[in-house]
């Protein structure tokens, strides 16, 4: 008896430190942060290691070997996600606008499943109590409510406007701004060639872009 747990406790120990190394390796993300793949893996990597601990007498490799599966196929759709914007979008989704000028947007409310009660929740935690104190409300990917509130700067809501070389249509459109306009404005900045542009972004009169160089 006084064995097994030893060697429970060695199993345990030696999969902490994988687990570890494992998360590290698959980069700096904080758990509000965490896209649904991300999550997933998380999971699935925690309960393999939660078996070969009940178990003490699996085969080690077999314990480990899923967890660097799924280690290497994270890191590889990671990379993949970075340099494909359709993909994710697909994985991680975008940002929605429930309140638009003060508006709540009630298609995007439902297409999200996101409720009144959802939505005053996350306001009352920012210390805003009452809409008509909201320009915009966005809610992101990770399910974080971004809100900015009335009167509190000028200009227009600051959207990507070019991510990966591929034009946001439907952050143009959110600004009252067409692809026309934005070609004409980012060749009066020297960019002639959107394709080569990394991200970009136009908030109180002002461009920042880079091209990731």
């Amino acid at each position: 008896m006084a064995e097994e747990y030893i060697l429970v406790g060695i199993r345990t120990i030696i999969l902490y430190g994988l687990v570890l190394l494992i998360f590290r390796l698959m980069g700096k993300r904080e758990v509000g942060e965490l896209s649904l793949l991300d999550l997933i893996v998380f999971m699935m990597i925690g309960e393999v290691a939660v078996f070969a601990i009940e178990d003490p007498y699996v085969n080690m490799f077999k314990a480990v070997f899923p967890m660097l599966l799924l280690m290497s196929l994270q890191v590889l759709l990671s990379w993949f996600s970075l340099r494909n914007k359709s993909f994710r979008d697909l994985v991680d989704g975008k940002p929605s606008v429930l309140i638009r000028n003060g508006q709540l947007m009630k298609d995007e409310m439902r297409r999200n499943r996101y409720n009144i009660d959802d939505l005053m929740q996350q306001l009352r935690e920012k210390e805003i109590f009452n809409l008509h104190d909201v320009e915009f409300a966005i809610l992101e990917p990770s399910g974080i409510l971004t809100v900015l509130r009335r009167g509190r700067r000028e200009g227009e809501l600051s959207l990507p406007l070019v991510m990966d070389g591929i034009i946001q249509r439907d952050h143009l459109s959110k600004i009252h701004r067409d692809e026309q306009w934005l070609r004409a404005e980012l060749k009066k900045e020297g960019y002639d060639q959107l394709d080569k542009i990394f991200f970009c972004s136009f908030e109180d009169g002002r461009w920042y872009v880079s091209t990731g160089e």
